[in-house]
C-alpha cells in the first residue's frame, strides 16, 4: 500500500515549506541586523573598521619630525620604500601626534639583514630581462671587498648611492652633476 499521487504532492509541498521556514529561521538567527542595509554586506563593518586604531603611517608622517632623513631619503634610490619597512609600525613610535616610543635603530649585521630582504637575488622581470638591483653576495665579490662587510660600510642606509657618488666626485671618476 503506497501513498496516492495527491498525498505525495502534499508531502513534497509540505517538505519544501518546512525547509524554507527552517532556512528563514536560521538566516534570521545567523545574519546580523545590519546585513543588507547598504547592499550585500554587513553595514556595521564600516563603523567597526573606523574604530580600529591606525597602526601604520605614510612616509610623510615620519618626515614631519625627521626632516634631515626625509631630505636624504627623498633623493635616494629607496625613496619609494616605506620608512616602516625598516623601522617598524608608526603606532609604536607616535600616538596622537606625540612620541610614545622609540623605534629600534638597526646596526651592523641587522642593517645587512634588512638589505637582504630585497637584495639577496636578482629580480627577473621577464625570462630574458633582469630588474636593475644589487644581488648579494655577488655585489661584494664584484666590488672586491670582504664578504663580511656590512652594507652601511659603503652605503648610506637612506640613500644608497650618496656616499658612492660623492667618492666618485672626489676621485674624479664621475663628473659633478
Amino acid at each position: 500500500m503506497g501513498f496516492s499521487y495527491k498525498m505525495r504532492l502534499i508531502l513534497v509541498c509540505l517538505g519544501i515549506f518546512v525547509m524554507a521556514w527552517v532556512g528563514f529561521l536560521f538566516k534570521s538567527l545567523l545574519l546580523p541586523d545590519s546585513f543588507g542595509l547598504y547592499g550585500h554586506f554587513r553595514a556595521d563593518a564600516i563603523t567597526e573598521a573606523v574604530e580600529v586604531p591606525v597602526r601604520h603611517g605614510t612616509n610623510s608622517s615620519c618626515f614631519k619630525c625627521h626632516p634631515f632623513e626625509a631630505k636624504i631619503h627623498k633623493a635616494g634610490l629607496h625613496s619609494t620604500i616605506s620608512c616602516e619597512f625598516c623601522h617598524g609600525p608608526y603606532a609604536d613610535h607616535v600616538a596622537v601626534d606625540k612620541k610614545t616610543g622609540t623605534l629600534p635603530v638597526k646596526t651592523g649585521k641587522q642593517i645587512t639583514t634588512l638589505c637582504l630582504r630585497c637584495h639577496n637575488t636578482q629580480i627577473m622581470a621577464r625570462s630574458e630581462e633582469v630588474i636593475k638591483t644589487v644581488a648579494m653576495p655577488d655585489h661584494l665579490r664584484n666590488q672586491q671587498v670582504k664578504l663580511t662587510h656590512d652594507c652601511n660600510q659603503c652605503h648610506h642606509v637612506h640613500a644608497p648611492l650618496k656616499y658612492i657618488n660623492r667618492a666618485k666626485q672626489i676621485t674624479g671618476l664621475m663628473e659633478k652633476g
